[in-house]
């Protein structure tokens, strides 16, 4: 078997639709392929790269079947294009998308992961967001107030003390000045701050991380694009796969 077979093969059986983290583990499952490399991701990600005719790039690192592209379409899940990218439709998609990717990387750091409950509904691939979650509740880690500031948050990462690690905010429609308020409020805990959204919008963040009302939080909250985000995923992914990390 041909490795491009493998790689549809394995993305069959994820429904048509996959993360490259995901087309990795499965690919590996596949018999009668042999790949002579050390670096069988390397060669994943070149075959899906390459635009095999059978598979399409959704977004970075999220790729389908050309044959389940209706389906996928009518899921909500649509390939970015200049055309599109400013629609309600692919915003819509962008948000629970990278709020899911967030999930899955804090899952992969063994952090435990919340999403808001009036976001658990939301799909990701082929589930919702609350399957991804591995904490339905947040813990009571200071005053009530502050605990419940922090409930709106996309995605918290959570250490084994019950202390919250990271604050996530996923931008893809709203204000970023409204995550920076969000943030301004919950500055006292040693927690890193992450504005996520599209790399068109990093100068919005820019000037408005400068404005006198955030001047307490502008040196903490960090900027991560889409892309970067999918390619620390995939790297985490791999580096899970690894027999021992050194």
């Amino acid at each position: 078997m041909k490795q491009p077979e493998a790689v549809i093969i394995a993305l069959e059986r994820l429904g048509g639709l996959a993360t490259l983290g995901e087309l990795y583990r499965e690919t590996m499952k596949v018999d009668g392929c042999a790949w002579g490399t050390k670096t069988p991701f390397a060669s994943i990600r070149r075959i899906v790269q390459l635009q095999v005719k059978d598979i399409y790039k959704i977004k970075p690192g999220l790729y389908g079947l050309v044959s389940m592209r209706a389906k996928n379409e009518e899921r909500g899940i649509i390939v970015e294009t200049p055309a599109n990218q400013e629609s309600e439709a692919v915003k819509k998609f962008d948000h629970s998308y990278y709020q899911g990717l967030l999930l899955s990387l804090g899952n992969l750091k063994k952090f435990a992961t919340f999403a808001p409950s009036q976001d658990k509904q939301k799909p990701f691939l082929h589930g919702t967001l609350g399957a991804l979650r591995t904490i339905n509740t947040i813990p009571p880690f200071s005053y009530p107030k502050l605990v419940q500031r922090s409930s709106t948050i996309d995605v918290i990462w959570f250490n084994d003390r019950q202390l919250p690690n990271s604050f996530f905010e996923v931008e893809s429609t709203t204000d970023i000045q409204n995550s920076l308020g969000k943030f301004v409020d919950l500055q006292d805990f040693n927690t890193r701050m992450l504005i996520v959204a599209h790399e068109a919008r990093r100068k919005e963040f820019e000037d408005k991380r400068t404005r006198v009302a955030f001047a307490d939080v502008k040196d903490r909250v960090k900027f991560l694009s889409y892309s970067s985000l999918a390619k620390q995923y995939e790297q985490a992914v791999e580096r899970d796969a690894l027999e021992v990390v050194l």
